[in-house]
């Protein structure tokens, strides 16, 4: 038989365990810490710039974050070495709030999503016009996002050398989405190179804090080289048999630009999951497909042979097209689109 740990006979004695031992409710206060802002990360180590000196530091998550995973954008309070001397660590130990989190949905498909990048004010769509062949669906896909996260989103074509971009254009003119074309060309070492004439969209960058998505392949990492020059991004060219481009880039990395703000390039994706946005909201990032749903009857589901929905009666493009992207993303946003 067991004895009773919580008796007062003297003769009893019990030594208590660590699990015993009383913890302790005071918690460090670390909201006067330094700032820094997180700018890549790589198995567990994070390179951050303190935002008061400038100073680039190796970091590593305090125990205090517990679970919670911190990625490329995030503010965060430190402690340390600050010096950013060699062979040094600061310890990350409480995350800003953010203003903005970019998620996508796992390609699994069973509604865990994953943060991309904290604290982006613009998302930049970067899709190429031909080698490999612009896909609408990945396109509207990164429009729901965008939208779902607060944030402006804009268009970058490359390769304008290559086609025509009238066609793919047409499609979004009914949103106003912004957009920027520029051409890549080879150097005699087989280098690719972005024209020069980025003026402007060079100046729709500045002052804001942008996350570049896309297909591999497309020339994000020309486009990167071309805008902030020391970067010296890897960039690579598109399987003639597959049509779809190498990683280049194994991990998202913030830039500064040189005319103020940041520029973040992340890997290439080949889908990008909504299985975690609801159709309301997916409905919402459609602005052009929502003035004509005001005319639906209360509680229409918009699918495709919905009765008296006034989605069914759109007949013209380009708005027909969307439509049929918007049922689309309704139908299955688990389903991975990367080839439409």
């Amino acid at each position: 038989m067991s004895r009773d740990i919580g008796t007062d006979d003297p003769r009893v004695r019990v030594r208590p365990g660590r699990a015993s031992r009383p913890r302790t409710k005071i918690r460090p206060d670390y909201s006067s810490r330094p700032l820094a802002r997180v700018l890549t990360v790589d198995r567990g180590r994070y390179r951050l710039l303190m935002e008061q000196s400038g100073i680039e530091v190796s970091a590593v998550k305090a125990r205090e974050l517990g679970r919670r995973a911190l990625v490329v954008g995030d503010r965060v309070r430190v402690t340390g070495d600050t010096s950013g001397r060699k062979d040094t660590l600061a310890r990350a130990v409480l995350i800003e709030e953010r203003t903005s989190e970019l998620r996508r949905s796992t390609e699994e498909g069973d509604g865990r999503d994953r943060v991309v990048v904290a604290n982006a004010d613009q998302l930049a769509i970067v899709t190429a016009l031909a080698d490999p062949e612009p896909k609408p669906g990945m396109i509207d896909r990164c429009l729901v996002a965008a939208y779902v996260a607060g944030m402006e989103a804009l268009l970058i074509l490359t390769k304008g050398d290559l086609a025509d971009p009238a066609g793919l254009l047409a499609r979004y003119e009914p949103l106003g989405l912004p957009y920027y074309v520029t051409e890549v060309f080879f150097d005699d070492d087989e280098s690719p190179t972005s024209s020069a004439s980025l003026t402007t969209l060079q100046n729709a960058l500045a002052g804001h804090e942008t996350v570049l998505v896309g297909h591999s392949g497309v020339g994000k990492s020309t486009l990167i080289n071309e805008l902030v020059p020391d970067a010296n991004r890897a960039t690579g060219h598109v399987n003639e048999v597959t049509g779809k481009g190498r990683h280049t880039s194994t991990s998202a990395i913030s830039f500064a630009l040189p005319s103020g703000g940041r520029i973040i390039d992340t890997p290439g994706i080949r889908s990008f999951g909504l299985a975690h946005v609801g159709a309301d909201d997916l409905l919402a990032a459609f602005a052009d497909l929502w003035e004509i749903a005001r005319d639906c009857p209360r509680g229409c589901p918009h699918t495709e042979g919905a009765l008296e929905c006034a989605l069914s009666e759109v007949s013209e493009e380009p708005t027909l097209s969307r439509v049929q992207s918007f049922r689309r993303l309704l139908t299955s946003t688990n389903t991975d689109w990367s080839s439409q």
